[in-house]
């Protein structure tokens, strides 16, 4: 079979993201947005519960704080291909933790649609414009678990301990992930529980791809996708005899 497939992503992408987790790294954003947007579409009409407590409507509005819940959309593509550096086990371990933690969002965004009362934007500057683009195209739903903290989390979990990466970068995860959180708040994008739940569903699913055998299931579809892809038909097997 044809191996020029696989030659040329060696050549050019292979240094960045490994070949064994190109098409389950790519899933990870197409699953999020299907499962977001779906649940959004399928539960237009649905009664709507709002979890607010007097903890919520005592932080303040702070628009600046956009600037966070924005950037974070790089900080998670940087540390998921970091993540994906970390060896075929691992991040198939990651990828099971990723998808399931999306079925279990689901689930909740379908037996508890939730949303609250947005803030009134007054101002008309740079970060006050990008919160009424954020509000206009992104509505008040799906807020339990916040996708958002989950994510962060992960992207920080994904990483804790690795000795591989520099403990500067692991430490500024952490923290960076804690900024995503209080962006959720002070954007008035999430509640409080929102966070909690967004992070222990992370660590739920995280502990269940890295202690049960759900992740060679994952790993053995991607294996052979990767192998009709990339013109190998060895690719699947020397994967096997690697990695398990």
């Amino acid at each position: 079979m044809d191996n020029r497939p696989g030659q040329w992503y060696e050549a050019y992408i292979g240094k960045i993201v490994p070949r064994y987790a190109f098409f389950s790294v790519i899933f990870c954003f197409v699953f999020n947005s299907l499962i977001y947007t779906g649940t959004q579409i399928l539960m237009k009409n649905a009664k709507h519960y709002d979890l607010s407590t007097s903890f919520d409507y005592s932080i303040p509005f702070v628009p600046e704080w956009v600037l966070v819940y924005v950037i974070c959309f790089a900080f998670w593509a940087v540390n998921y291909i970091m993540i994906t550096r970390t060896g075929h086990d691992e991040w198939f371990k990651f990828a099971t933790a990723d998808y399931l933690s999306r079925i279990i969002c689901m689930v909740f965004f379908i037996i508890m649609p939730t949303t609250n009362t947005r803030p009134e934007i007054t101002g008309n500057g740079f970060t006050e414009n990008i919160m009424q683009f954020i509000y206009m195209a992104d509505p008040a739903t799906n807020l339990f678990p916040s996708i958002h903290c989950l994510v962060s989390w992960l992207c920080y979990a994904g990483i804790r301990g690795r000795k591989n990466i520099p403990l500067w970068y692991r430490a500024f995860s952490c923290i960076f992930a804690i900024m995503v959180f209080l962006s959720t708040q002070f954007t008035k994008q999430h509640y409080i529980a929102d966070v909690f739940a967004g992070v222990l569903i992370a660590e739920i699913c995280l502990y269940i791809g890295r202690h049960t055998k759900l992740y060679k299931k994952t790993s053995k579809v991607f294996n052979k996708i990767n192998a009709k892809v990339f013109g190998d038909a060895t690719y699947a097997r020397e994967e096997e005899q690697e990695y398990f």
